[in-house]
């Protein structure tokens, strides 16, 4: 929005001049959405308090020892993901190109999820629901906004429909139309793995933040031609826009973790966790990162694994690999403070974000 307002003007005032920069544009971004994080939190946090939006951790015979170890987090004010979303949003359109096909697919993914995500939670805090929107329900919303996705990618000749390999200069994998159900998978699968991450104070935001740096960049990298031609990736027209988009979920993801880190002062709920997940996907599809997708988010992966090998082994088996699933939560019963299992996967984190752009040269 800005952009369109003041470049225009910089003939003028050379000081305009700077819009037409993404560099600029991406780290005002950051700063804009942190700055809202901390202004919107206290007031977002209050009003759930008010209408006693918490968490609400169940016990059962199942669940018995995770109760113990999050009982302390019972009443803590949840949907947070609310005040994340406004941030992202009003900083996008502030600072990006906001009629760029790449942005307006990215939002359109991102408020669906997010809408998706305030269903469930609504549901399960203001209608008493414990379990929300069936797992059927959200996998429908998710799989259909990634049908959509995928087949608006698709139209578009410049995206492609070939996969591009990590760590091979010429390889690829072209799936054909069949890229459609592809996207769909991706979409539903990064919004369901930070889902899962979501469950220790700072864990799922922490991990966001080191994604959407390494995903910023390689969004910059993907738009500029020259950068992408000297490192053999697709250019992507437009794509550095998603720079901006991505420096604003990091920064308000920061602002998130103000209040979020240990011990939480609020939790972002599905409305926050599905949406920024999906987000993720979403713009892995649109830079041609799919595949390396799943270093970027590592953790998410590892995440959304240790329950699918839970699930399948107690199934085929009638015995369990981990002590529970997801994974944070079986370290947490290996006697790992919650603390330390937060910062370690951060570390994790962190390095997987520095491997991913180090596959930009190992090609």
């Amino acid at each position: 929005m800005l952009y369109y307002l003041f470049y225009p003007l910089h003939g003028e005032i050379a000081l305009f001049n700077v819009f037409r920069y993404i560099t600029f544009r991406a780290a005002m971004a950051a700063l804009t959405a942190f700055l809202l994080s901390l202004i919107l939190g206290p007031r977002i946090i209050n009003m759930l308090r008010r209408q006693k939006i918490g968490e609400n951790i169940r016990n059962n015979k199942e669940s018995g020892e995770l109760y113990k170890l999050q009982i302390n987090k019972q009443d803590t004010p949840t949907m947070g993901g609310i005040f994340i979303l406004a941030a992202v949003f009003i900083s996008t359109l502030l600072w990006s190109e906001a009629l760029n096909k790449n942005i307006i697919i990215a939002l359109t993914v991102t408020l669906w999820l997010g809408l998706t995500g305030f269903a469930d939670d609504y549901l399960k805090q203001v209608k008493k629901r414990s379990k929300g929107l069936s797992a059927a329900q959200k996998l429908a919303s998710q799989l259909a906004v990634g049908l959509i996705a995928g087949f608006v990618i698709f139209l578009d000749g410049q995206y492609g429909t070939a996969l591009d390999i990590p760590f091979m200069k010429e390889v690829t994998i072209d799936l054909g139309v069949f890229y459609i159900l592809f996207a769909a998978l991706v979409i539903a699968g990064s919004s369901n793995a930070v889902n899962l991450t979501d469950g220790l104070d700072g864990l799922a935001a922490g991990n966001v933040v080191m994604a959407a740096l390494a995903l910023g960049i390689l969004s910059y990298v993907a738009g500029n031609i020259r950068f992408s031609s000297y490192l053999f990736i697709p250019y992507i027209r437009g794509a550095g826009e998603l720079s901006v988009f991505c420096s604003a979920i990091l920064g308000a993801g920061l602002g998130f973790l103000w209040y979020n880190c240990y011990p939480a002062s609020v939790f972002m709920g599905d409305v926050g966790s599905l949406a920024l997940g999906g987000a993720l996907g979403t713009v892995a599809l649109l830079i041609k990162k799919e595949l390396l997708l799943v270093v970027i988010g590592g953790v998410f992966v590892m995440e959304a694994l240790s329950v699918i090998l839970q699930v399948a082994s107690f199934r085929l088996t009638g015995k369990r690999i981990f002590k529970i699933a997801p994974l944070h939560h079986h370290f947490q019963f290996l006697g790992w403070q919650e603390s330390k299992v937060i910062v370690r996967f951060w570390i994790v984190a962190g390095l997987l974000a520095l491997l991913t752009l180090v596959t930009l040269k190992l090609r």
